[in-house]
Formats: C-alpha cells, sequence, structure tokens
C-alpha cells in the first residue's frame, strides 16, 4: 500500500538530568532509531530544549516533537523556534504538530494562554503550518477536521488513535485520509504510537490497554515485524513510534525491519 521504508521513533519526556538525556540519545541512534520524540506538556522537558540537547549529543539521530500542542504558541513563535533548531541539527528537526489533548487545556491555563475551542485550535494549529519552513510537519489526526487538514499540509500523519482500536478501525481512518487526501495520499507518510511493544508486556499496560488492540505489540521480535510488515500492506503505517521505556525491548524489531 505504500512505498516508504519503516523508519522508528521514540518518545522520551523525562530524565533526571542532562547525562542521563543524552545518553538516552546516543542509545536510540546506536540502536537504530530514526527520531528521539518529544512530548509537550507541562509534566516533562521542554520539548524544543530537549531536542536541541539531544541534536548537539548524536550525528545522525533526527530529533521532534510529539506533539507540540498547537494553541500554546504563537504561529510565529514556533516558526522562530523551528528555524533555529533546523540550522543548529543541520536539518535533523522535524516538527509534530497537534490540536491539543483532552487535558492539554490545563497547560494552557497554567501558560496564561487561550486554549480555545476546538475549530480554533484547528485553525492554529493550520496557521502554525503555515508559518514554518524548511522543517518536515508530522501532524496527528483522528477526526475528521484534523484529517482533512493533514490531508492537505502534513508531510507525515500520525494517526492519534487509542491503543485498543482494532485494525478494522485503524482501516477506516486510513480509507478517510486516502478520500480526504486524493492525489496525496501516496506521498503521505503514515505513523502510528504504540503505546506498549515487548515480548512481555508489563502487567499495567495489560490492565490499562488490553491485548488486543493495534497499539499493544507483543510476541517474539519476529512476530512482531510480521505484524509491522503486514499492518504496512494493509494499512500504509511505515513510522512507528514507541515510548521509550520500551527502547531496548522494541530494538530487535528496529533492526530487522530500519529502512526496509
Amino acid at each position: 500500500m505504500t512505498d516508504h521504508p519503516f523508519r522508528f521513533g521514540a518518545v522520551a519526556g523525562q530524565a533526571p538530568d542532562a547525562g542521563a538525556w543524552t545518553g538516552l540519545a546516543r542509545r536510540a541512534e546506536s540502536l537504530g532509531y530514526a527520531t528521539l520524540l518529544v512530548p509537550d506538556t507541562l509534566g516533562t522537558l521542554s520539548p524544543f530544549t530537549a531536542a536541541a540537547v539531544a541534536a548537539t549529543a548524536t550525528t545522525t539521530l533526527r530529533v521532534g516533537t510529539y506533539v507540540l500542542s498547537a494553541p500554546n504558541r504563537t504561529p510565529a513563535a514556533v516558526a522562530w523556534e523551528c528555524a533555529t533548531l533546523h540550522t543548529l541539527t543541520g536539518g535533523r528537526f522535524e516538527l509534530g504538530l497537534g490540536a491539543g489533548r483532552p487535558d492539554a487545556e490545563r497547560d494552557a491555563a497554567t501558560l496564561g494562554v487561550r486554549f480555545g475551542t476546538p475549530g480554533q485550535r484547528v485553525e492554529r494549529l493550520a496557521a502554525t503550518i503555515d508559518a514554518v519552513e524548511d522543517v518536515p510537519i508530522l501532524v496527528a489526526a483522528s477526526g475528521t477536521r484534523l484529517l482533512r487538514l493533514a490531508a492537505r499540509k502534513a508531510d507525515t500523519v500520525a494517526l492519534g488513535v487509542p491503543p485498543q482500536y482494532t485494525e478494522e478501525q485503524v482501516a477506516a481512518k486510513v480509507d478517510e485520509l486516502y478520500e480526504l487526501a486524493g492525489d496525496r495520499f501516496h506521498d503521505l507518510e503514515l505513523g502510528m504510537n504504540l503505546a506498549c511493544a515487548a515480548t512481555a508486556p508489563p502487567e499495567w499496560a495489560l490492565r490499562r490497554f488490553g491485548r488486543t488492540g493495534t497499539g499493544i505489540l507483543t510476541g517474539t521480535p519476529e512476530e512482531m515485524a510480521d505484524t509491522l510488515r503486514r499492518r504496512r500492506d494493509r494499512l500504509g503505517i511505515s513510522y512507528v513510534s514507541v515510548n521509550a521505556q520500551f527502547l531496548e525491548d522494541f530494538a530487535p524489531v528496529v533492526k530487522r525491519l530500519a529502512g526496509t
């Protein structure tokens, strides 16, 4: 369904000190991950600063946000940060954008910015995309309004669906994106985040997410790789990110599939 090769990202936003953070970045690079991605919450590291520090500790690893809450900053402020990171990382920065997760309104209030209605947040996201130059843009999307925007403006579309979604439910989102994107569809890179990826998933993950959703990947490394190959063939998903807690568990799958 797609000609895009597999690439893999690690999502991380916490570290006790600079040494731990740069060590994580170097480890992700050595294991074959393409990106280290930082979320945008007040409970995690500042995404732009953390991305910059990770880039200074590595040579090929790309760094980015997953995903920046568009309501929290003006488009001009985001464009300024992105231009700086694009220059100082040698073009290794990628911008991931979203319209604000359900609990992001508290962060906006703390920052003293207006969260806005869903429509206003999508408009802010669109304006942010238009303001940014020279940086690959990922849009996290699930609803029709965001899928339509991503279909028109994104380089990568991350399907922002719950981990419990079945393949049939994910396929319905891909079909909707296909209709919205038209001729652009085959140029889009499709991504998905895994809440858990491990041969022996921890009990907390199973209690929270169950075993059967697409956001939970289990089995031997080869079985997990086969699942991702099949999903790429059926759904077109080639960019897979995982919580850095599973960095080592997922590494054998990355080794098998990255770049193929």
